[in-house]
């Protein structure tokens, strides 16, 4: 939000410069990012004076130039080439000297040198009007009609403002700064300063205040709770003057024409919405605000055919809509050149229907920023005022109406319940009554129900940010300023009696670093989604949905139950980008309703579920000459779960095949019984529908109880086996069904002493080893940390795993 300087300056006898209103204004909540400087000609003619033509003749070596001497003030007498056709002796002209920066209306900015021009030097240059960026003629030099004398710049010639333009951050809670009002008003709060309204807001009744009666009805109370307007006859739409331009330009806005600039002009000035209806189509003379039916066609101002939903609320006349209600004007019913009578509207409209009008048809404008945050329901008639009156001013036009104000349930102000205790225990510090009661008084906040202990504030309506104590109590410390709250000079060991701290980011960020090392990249998704998508997933259940009550649109409707489709949805995105091979990982959460009771949470209906989601897909590394293409697999997602387990000294207890229905194949880990992991190939099915064209390699970690194991194990520290390993190789033919984590699981439970690990180096499936067999080639790691092992201890040990896989999973031992 731009802020202009000399704008707030109206309102407020402001002294300081803007670097410390910058500052206050950041103190205070309302954070400055960055001042811009802002000059009605760009570069504010710097360097540019008024020179007086002494000689002028025809440049010996151009038929098109002419060689001129031009005093420039000081006595000094510059030599300058000229290839205006107009130039002649006597004339008082604008003279661009040396090392002025030129900002012309086309093209790119340039700088005055010195320079030789066909062999004459030219210390300067005589400039069009074009060249200097205040018009568009390049037919010949500016010939000015002034007594100025030589060297007055050109600034003080024209005019030329140059004002501080605050960029504000302004964030969604304060709806009552976005105007120059607005951040006047918190700054008369801080400096105790008195504020100006705009002069004669009173408008002059005429003879004619009846010539245009305009009938207003509100249908809907609810999305309209106040309805104002007035009918100004006989304006003239044509270019604001220079100072209305000027004021807009400030503030990054094009002027458009006076009707269009003053209802702008009063909104960034005063924060209340304004629209001009051609008086001349409003059928009926009345004016109806309500809703229609759903799927009603209509044309809005930029020419586009919307369908209309039933909650979207319209203004209308007797026959037909003419505006969305605090969104967009329609095509048919504003304001044109050939406009002569205005009605124009100042209204309060429910944020809710404004807020769900715009996110619908995907329209973001000056009004409905407003409007759906909340605006102050008590500015409509004096936004009105000020812009009838500006309208007459400028516009030419006179009241033809009588004002129309419908406001037939007032909105409250807050009644908020305030303590001194609280006020002191949330602050840490005694801010004395006098204070307070002064503050809050800026504030415009009435205090009643006064008593020792405390009070009750009547904050007013536009202050939608504050309705509870804390809020009270934030605007006494923004106010009173954070940085005189001082530190305390002894700290309870209450703070810091977990030592050393344990952190979950800590280990995030641990993770996050391990995973980038191995290719991976981070992403971070919104928790909000389509509601399809709990459909299509068999592991989720519908009737947990979070569903929004606000929802910005039709395709963020719920919060999402699953990691599944936040991955997919951002792996179509790059592959749409011709980015193939993806290693993608997200902390994130899943939200879940549950309609009843749950056992271990009696109290709990909406949960919370914490998450690590890795995604690989595509082929193991970029194409290489080197390196044949070779598709990443279930091999390359487990070991990079077996990487991170072992990096936080997690082993899972238990490893077995996934039984979840959105994997096609996969593995579950398991850890103290619980579900720890899950990692697979994703079901074609869910890929294809999120339009996905290769397979995807998911894993989804319990993040809380992965954190949680990790912040409970052990870490152990030993000397280094002095005796050395001894390896073995055994080759066995088993039942498909048989995995190897049952082999693994088997042979340390025979031998858990001196085997080390046991690993699978070759596998092989063929005819010949009869239907439903698999062999397994694997090695084995033995190792006794007392002493060297001999053949004969080795071999007691494989014979005795030889026996066991014979026995307990009909294995046949191949020699």
């Amino acid at each position: 939000m731009k802020i202009s300087y000399h704008w707030l300056k109206t309102f407020l006898p402001l002294t300081q410069n803007p670097e410390t209103i910058a500052q206050a204004l950041t103190q205070i909540g309302l954070e400055v990012e960055h001042i811009d400087t802002f000059e009605t000609i760009r570069g504010g003619l710097r360097g540019v004076v008024v020179g007086e033509v002494i000689t002028c003749e025809k440049h010996p070596n151009a038929d098109k130039l002419s060689k001129t001497t031009v005093d420039v003030g000081n006595g000094v007498i510059l030599p300058i080439v000229c290839g205006a056709p107009n130039v002649a002796a006597g004339q008082k002209v604008l003279v661009a000297t040396v090392g002025t920066m030129l900002f012309p209306t086309e093209g790119e900015p340039f700088e005055i040198k010195k320079a030789k021009i066909r062999g004459e030097a030219s210390e300067g240059m005589i400039c069009a009007e074009d060249e200097l960026g205040i018009g568009t003629s390049h037919a010949g030099i500016m010939v000015l009609d002034t007594d100025l004398p030589n060297g007055t710049p050109a600034a003080t010639l024209l005019n030329i403002e140059t004002d501080y333009v605050f960029e504000i951050g302004l964030t969604p809670n304060r709806a009552d700064a976005a105007s120059h009002w607005g951040v006047a008003r918190d700054l008369k709060a801080l400096w105790n300063l008195s504020l100006c309204m705009p002069e004669g807001l009173e408008l002059a009744q005429t003879k004619n205040s009846q010539k245009w009666p305009i009938a207003v009805k509100v249908e809907n109370a609810e999305a309209c709770p106040r309805y104002s307007g007035i009918c100004i006859s006989g304006v003239k739409v044509q270019p604001s003057p220079e100072w209305l331009q000027n004021r807009l330009r400030s503030i990054g806005l094009n002027p458009i024409n006076n009707v269009v600039d003053i209802t702008n002009f009063v909104l960034h000035e005063l924060g209340q919405p304004l629209h001009a209806f051609d008086a001349e189509k409003i059928k009926g003379n009345t004016v109806v605000i309500k809703t229609l039916p759903d799927q009603t066609p209509f044309v809005t101002l930029d020419g586009q055919t919307r369908k209309l939903h039933s909650q979207d609320l319209m203004i209308c006349n007797d026959a037909e809509p003419m505006c969305i209600a605090g969104v967009f004007g329609g095509l048919e019913s504003g304001v044109t050149e050939q406009t002569k009578h205005i009605f124009l509207e100042s209204a309060y409209f429910n944020p809710t229907y404004v807020r769900k009008t715009a996110q619908r048809f995907g329209l973001k404008t000056d009004a409905s920023f407003r409007f759906e945050r909340g605006t102050n329901p008590d500015s409509t008639v004096l936004a009105l005022q000020r812009a009838a009156k500006l309208l007459v001013e400028i516009a030419g036009g006179e009241i033809s109406s009588e004002l129309i104000d419908v406001y037939p349930q007032p909105v409250k102000p807050f009644e908020v319940p305030v303590s001194y205790a609280n006020i002191s225990r949330l602050i840490g510090k005694d801010l004395g009554k006098e204070f307070i009661h002064q503050t809050l008084a800026n504030l415009e906040i009435t205090l009643t129900q006064q008593t020792n202990v405390g009070f009750t504030a009547l904050v007013p309506p536009y202050r939608v940010d504050v309705q509870r104590e804390a809020d009270i109590i934030e605007d006494l410390l923004r106010l009173y300023g954070f940085d005189n709250i001082a530190l305390p000079t002894q700290t309870s060991t209450t703070y810091i009696a977990d030592f050393p701290p344990k952190s979950e980011h800590l280990v995030e960020d641990l993770i996050a670093q391990l995973l980038a090392a191995r290719g991976f990249n981070e992403m971070v998704n919104n928790s909000l989604t389509k509601p399809g998508y709990a459909e299509k997933l068999a592991t989720v259940d519908t009737a947990q949905n979070v569903v929004m009550l606000n929802k910005l649109s039709e395709e963020l409707e719920v919060m999402r139950q699953s990691m599944i489709f936040s991955g997919l949805e951002t792996i179509v995105y790059n592959q749409n980008r011709k980015q193939k091979n993806l290693k993608l990982f997200e902390f994130g959460k899943t939200y879940h309703y549950y309609a009843e009771k749950q056992v271990n949470h009696p109290h709990k209906r909406y949960e919370e579920r914490n998450h690590l989601a890795l995604f690989m897909t595509g082929q193991q590394q970029a194409e290489s000459w080197q390196n044949p293409d070779k598709a990443l697999g279930f091999h390359d997602l487990a070991a990079v779960l077996t990487l991170l387990f072992k990096k936080l000294a997690v082993s899972p207890d238990e490893v077995k095949p996934s039984e979840n229905p959105d994997l096609a194949y996969g593995l579950a880990y398991y850890k103290n019984k619980k579900l720890l992991a899950e990692a697979g190939l994703l079901q074609p099915a869910l890929a294809k529908f999120a339009d996905v064209k290769q397979p995807v390699w998911y894993a989804d970690i319990d993040w809380t109880l992965l954190s949680t194991a990790h912040q409970r194990a052990k870490f152990v520290y030993q000397e280094i086996p002095k005796f050395p390993e001894v390896r073995r190789d055994l080759s066995l033919v088993i039942d498909k069904q048989v995995s190897f984590q049952a082999i693994e699981a088997l042979t340390f439970a025979k031998e858990r002493k001196l085997i080390q690990s046991i690993n699978v180096f070759d596998v092989y499936a063929g005819e010949n080893l009869g239907e439903g067999k698999i062999a397994y080639a694997l090695s084995y790691v033995l190792q006794d940390e007392n002493q060297t092992l001999t053949d004969q201890v080795v071999d007691k040990v494989m014979d005795k795993l030889m026996k066991a896989y014979e026995q307990e999973l009909g294995a046949v031992i191949r020699k």
